[in-house]
């Protein structure tokens, strides 16, 4: 995405849409660290180099806070703790009216749809089989959470679901 070479169409489309108009992110500890407990130290500074793909604060949920991590291009990543509902409003606030992304993890997905805080999700699920890992939708019955399947587009690469909160 957004590199020469590549190929437009649907799965470019979804892409370029998932980051349109991001005011700030949230992610689990996991999508940003392979550690877990507490820091080790404040080297680990996540999995993309000095220039991380997020360009806005990004919000990682934690059980151990740590001082802020100011990268290249605009990214800031905060470490913080607290409910998914005072989390995303320091989230909302720092997007100052722009959209807050949920980046994932499975269990920071899960506690945001149990807690109806989900507006849209975009699944893309690739034709390839990984093996074991964890069950998003474990335990969740998102029709009675509120939630429909708004859109949905195979490639063939990709399978693209869109899930939003029913009008």
């Amino acid at each position: 995405f957004g590199k020469e070479g590549g190929t437009t169409g649907p799965d470019d489309a979804f892409a370029a849409r998932g980051f349109d108009n991001i005011g700030a992110w949230i992610l689990g500890r996991n999508m940003f660290t392979p550690s877990r407990g507490p820091w080790p130290d404040d080297g680990w500074k996540g999995w993309w180099g000095d220039n991380p793909p997020y360009h806005v604060p990004v919000f990682v949920l934690t059980h151990y806070p740590r001082a802020p991590l100011m990268m290249e291009g605009g990214t800031t990543f905060h470490f913080v703790t607290g409910s998914v509902h005072e989390i995303l409003g320091r989230a909302a606030e720092a997007a100052n009216g722009k959209d807050v992304r949920l980046g994932g993890g499975v269990a920071t997905l899960r506690q945001y749809l149990r807690a109806g805080l989900v507006d849209e999700m975009h699944l893309a699920m690739a034709p390839i089989l990984l093996g074991a890992g964890e069950h998003l939708f474990e335990g969740l019955d998102l029709s009675a959470l509120g939630y429909v399947c708004t859109e949905h587009v195979a490639t063939s690469d990709a399978t693209h679901v869109v899930i939003g909160r029913r009008k």
